[in-house]
């Protein structure tokens, strides 16, 4: 006889520590689901969020998740559909990375995570014990595996799973995004399809968490590891799918969006990472330099197709060094976004810091990077008293190419409580800014159409702190400087290794020592999206002080 079986998948958007909050949402999608529904599955850790590092350690935030759990508890003893969740416990004196099941009243089984990642942006070892190797939990009449995110990765927890009798797999997840992680996520999981021959549902969570974004992108495969359901991108949702048992293994059905290109995915994670730290640090808008070149431009266009225009402050500060094109460019980009832009100029205040420093009576110097970075430190103080006086977030406008090398200014350029493409290399910036004149989202709150004055696009890059200056005064061209870049900060490959590829020795030996000593600028910079394979910060970690010379 056939059977069936319909489960929701909640994609959902939690905010770490709102643990209230996040079960709240749950109950309330559970009430509005069609009475036919068996299951309802929330992401891993969506009761407390994700990432929680040492939040968790916290006794009164463990007291509060077992709490707000018996909310869910109660609500099933309406004899509805049964719900997969997933939050961190205390067994013992461990915690525990766990998945709960509840249905008709009870919390009828927890699983533990077994393979606890801990590599890059995962500390997972640090707070969570590794769980045991679980065997499959009976919902409806059905034995389910429940793997949690990582448990798939490595074959043995599905290998278990299949070995006691599992008939559907379903694996929740907080994965975070990066450009090329969905087809990453569907490779592994077509891998375990083909070794145990079942379904496998694999729901993740969606919105930004501090430097991390998750993109959602869930899906399902069948048994034999054809794709029948793919949820949106960067989306909340929260999505039918159904199975049917016939001759004895279970088809799964469900809609099928369109993937997207990789310009269009990484502008998309741009913008929700922005949007989610600022709205849920509750900020009432943002501020940022708009110098006319095409860094500050397209984190213009991300701030608005993030909150839209009347949240968005644009400030021109112009030096004596700054052109009229660059004057023309950045009141071009704030006409195109509709944003507001004033005009500060710090011509007067960089003679009232020369007056004050003529005074010092230092040994003789010549003028020169000193007084370049003074007017980049003056624009980061008169942003951050604007910051001060309106409540508005500051925006770092740096990309990840500057950060690399130190081709920013500690106190200056590198001020705000944000950089939002911190993680996007130069080469990317050029082709994000054409994706986004030629595309627009039902994501985004920005105008449609161009956006990015083509002017600032074609130009070429210059940070205009000094008569004539262009970027490649100081470096090579973009497209060879992110090459070497990814070789070193990416792939952690040596300097021989990059020059053996056709590189010029002397330029790459240049680049990783700037890399190199320009560790202790990035310590301090803010905090931002990851968006690639390995990011500064908490993903890349060097010490500030190394004997270690990689550019030899």
């Amino acid at each position: 006889m056939d059977k069936k079986l319909k489960i929701a998948l909640a994609q959902l958007n939690p905010l770490v520590g709102d643990v209230s909050g996040n079960i709240e949402k749950l109950i309330s999608i559970r009430s509005n689901l069609n009475s036919d529904i068996d299951i309802l599955v929330a992401p891993e850790l969506y009761v407390s969020g994700y990432p929680i590092d040492d939040l968790v350690l916290r006794e009164d935030f463990l007291n509060l998740v077992e709490n707000e759990i018996n909310k869910l508890v109660q609500c099933t003893k309406d004899n509805k559909s049964a719900i997969i969740v997933g939050a961190p416990r205390k067994d013992n004196n461990q915690i525990k990375n766990s998945v709960f099941v509840i249905e008709n009243g009870n919390i009828v089984s927890i699983k533990d995570k077994y393979e606890l990642p801990n590599t890059g942006v995962f500390d997972e070892q640090r707070i969570f014990k590794q769980g045991s190797l679980e065997d499959c939990v009976i919902i409806k009449g059905i034995k389910f595996g429940l793997p949690i995110c990582e448990d798939i990765w490595e074959k043995t927890v599905l290998e278990k799973l299949s070995k006691s009798g599992a008939e559907i797999i379903i694996a929740i997840n907080a994965s975070p995004f990066t450009v090329s992680k969905n087809e990453e996520r569907e490779n592994i999981a077509t891998l375990r399809v083909n070794e145990t021959k079942l379904p496998i549902v694999y729901l993740n969570r969606t919105g930004g968490q501090d430097e991390l974004i998750f993109d959602g992108s869930s899906f399902a495969l069948n048994h034999d590891g054809k794709k029948f359901y793919s949820s949106s991108e960067f989306k909340e949702e929260t999505v039918e799918i159904n199975f049917q048992k016939s001759n004895g293994k279970w088809l799964g059905q469900g809609n099928l969006n369109n993937s997207s290109s990789p310009s269009e995915r990484l502008y998309k994670a741009l913008v929700l990472g922005l949007r989610d730290y600022v709205n849920n640090n509750k900020f009432p808008g943002v501020v940022l330099g708009l110098s006319g070149g095409v860094d500050s431009a397209l984190v213009a266009a991300l701030a608005t197709d993030a909150f839209g225009p009347d949240l968005v402050q644009a400030i021109m500060l112009p030096s004596p060094f700054t052109g009229d094109e660059s004057l023309n460019d950045a009141k071009e980009a704030a006409e195109l976004l509709n944003i507001n832009c004033s005009n500060l100029k710090i011509s007067e205040a960089m003679k009232i810091v020369e007056n004050i420093l003529g005074d010092f009576k230092g040994p003789s110097f010549e003028p020169g990077i000193t007084e370049e970075n003074i007017q980049s430190r003056l624009r980061g103080l008169l942003l951050m008293a604007l910051s001060n006086r309106y409540g508005y977030m500051v925006l770092a406008t740096g990309n990840k190419s500057e950060y690399a090398v130190g081709y920013s200014t500690l106190y200056g350029d590198m001020c705000g409580g944000y950089a939002p493409i911190k993680d996007v290399w130069k080469t990317d910036v050029f082709k994000l800014c054409n994706w986004r004149n030629e595309n627009y989202s039902d994501l985004f709150k920005g105008p449609k159409g161009k956006v990015i004055p083509t002017n600032i696009i074609n130009k070429a890059p210059t940070a205009e702190l000094r008569d004539n200056q262009k970027d490649t005064d100081s470096l090579p061209e973009y497209n060879i400087l992110d090459e070497i870049l990814k070789g070193l900060v990416e792939d952690e490959i040596s300097v021989e290794k990059i020059v053996s590829k056709g590189f010029d020795r002397k330029v790459v030996e240049k680049t990783a020592q700037l890399l190199a000593r320009s560790e202790y600028k990035r310590f301090q910079a803010a905090p931002g999206p990851k968006v690639t394979n390995k990011a500064f910060g908490r993903d890349r970690r060097f010490p500030l002080t190394s004997g270690f010379r990689n550019w030899n």
